[in-house]
């Protein structure tokens, strides 16, 4: 199957070829028609399926087609409301690529960087907006933005704005929109509350589901090193060392895990930057930019930070603290191996994660390889011997001893 099949207009034709995307993947195959139909959407796919082009480019499609497009001063008619900065970036990247011969326009908004120049470009108009909630929301109380004329809402990662705690934020949005609108809601995962703000949104919607949740990708190579916790930063920077050029994604439990990572690594004489939310834009930007441009071969990021990342040729994932939620470990091994290329994911396990790699074999439907390693002697069990016990304290020594004397002078 082409784009062509899908009777799309010239100028979005001409962008995608000018992109080199010749074949719609499978959510895309799904999604497109049912947006071009203008139904309401309820997507579930999982990272790195062409999620962001699958709305996009039914968006360009149906606002570039509208009469009078482009004419006179231009409202926001298409939100894309998503959790990151990193994400709101690359989601307008794509909007401006696939729309170039349209004549559209597009803003992107986030926080920790100035309001100015966002608000001069906003008040030139635009037709499509990306944002993030918080900026969204300040920017509407503070009279930039108005929604009045919106025709279709995007809500991009729902399940991420979920765990975020972004979720009354997005509702305090909802309620600022027309009723009359054509609204997508795609999420990698599907828990209550989204299913039930899913209920509310969307009107009959139809539903997209490709690549369940917990399957992973076959050419991705995946193996579990048995580990103590205190010899995973030498393990690490054993496997790095081995092979200098490739570029390495590290996922950490917390912010401050990624940061003391990626300190111990330049300690060891290999270059990393740590990426979470606590760091500021300009750095984060910094890191990210040169991890995609191969000056930075070791990148070290949280869940949340890494859901921004959309990098070609990642050829591994490593897991220093597994996660505890099946679903999770798909996502990250999932920025390795994309559009039909090989990779690797590395995971170490220390005794605590045990039942996290039980959850994750079970869910997923395999049994990842345990592999040797240098650390392995110092991975043995201890045996166990029993416990000595303690002989009596000085506090009990003396209180027998006053017993046995009163005893005595009775």
């Amino acid at each position: 199957m082409t784009f062509e099949k899908f009777g799309l207009s010239e100028p979005v034709l001409k962008a995608l070829q000018a992109t080199g995307y010749t074949t719609p993947t499978p959510i895309q195959q799904q999604a497109i028609p049912l947006v071009l139909n203008r139904s309401d959407l309820l997507g579930c796919a999982q990272t790195g399926t062409g999620k962001t082009a699958a709305f996009a480019i039914p968006t360009l499609e149906i606002l570039s087609s509208a009469k009078g497009s482009g004419k006179g001063y231009r409202h926001i008619r298409a939100l894309v409301l998503t959790p990151t900065r990193e994400l709101a970036i690359q989601i307008n990247d794509s909007f401006a690529e696939y729309g170039k011969f349209t004549g559209l326009k597009q803003e992107v908004i986030f926080g920790g960087v100035s309001q100015h120049p966002q608000t001069k470009s906003l008040q030139e108009g635009t037709d499509i907006l990306i944002a993030t909630p918080g900026r969204l929301l300040d920017l509407m109380n503070q009279g930039y933005i108005y929604l009045d004329h919106l025709e279709i809402f995007v809500l991009d990662e729902a399940d991420r704005m979920l765990d975020m705690g972004f979720i009354h934020d997005v509702k305090k949005v909802i309620r600022e929109l027309p009723e009359q609108r054509q609204t997508l809601l795609f999420s990698a995962t599907m828990p209550g509350p989204i299913s039930q703000l899913a209920d509310s949104l969307l009107h009959n919607p139809e539903k997209v589901a490709v690549d369940p949740v917990c399957s992973t990708v076959d050419k991705i190579e995946q193996a579990v090193f048995m580990v103590h916790a205190a010899d995973k930063q030498p393990l690490l920077e054993h496997i790095l060392k081995q092979d200098s050029n490739r570029r390495t994604l590290v996922f950490a439990r917390t912010k401050w895990g990624a940061d003391k990572i990626a300190k111990n690594l330049n300690k060891a004489h290999i270059r990393a930057e740590s990426l979470h939310g606590d760091k500021p834009q300009a750095a984060r930007q910094w890191a990210l930019q040169n991890f995609k441009n191969g000056r930075l071969k070791v990148l070290v990021a949280t869940d949340i930070a890494a859901r921004g990342i959309d990098i070609d040729n990642l050829t591994h994932v490593i897991n220093f603290d597994l996660p505890n939620i099946p679903e999770t470990y798909v996502h990250r091994i999932g920025r390795t191996g994309r559009a039909g290329a090989a990779g690797i994911a590395l995971s170490f396990c220390d005794g605590k994660e045990k039942a996290y790699l039980k959850d994750i074999n079970k869910a997923t439907g395999q049994s990842i390889a345990i592999v040797d390693h240098p650390f392995q002697k110092a991975t043995a069990p201890q045996q166990n011997h029993p416990r000595p016990k303690k002989g009596p304290s000085s506090k009990q020594h003396n209180n027998f001893h006053r017993r046995k004397n009163q005893a005595a002078a009775v």
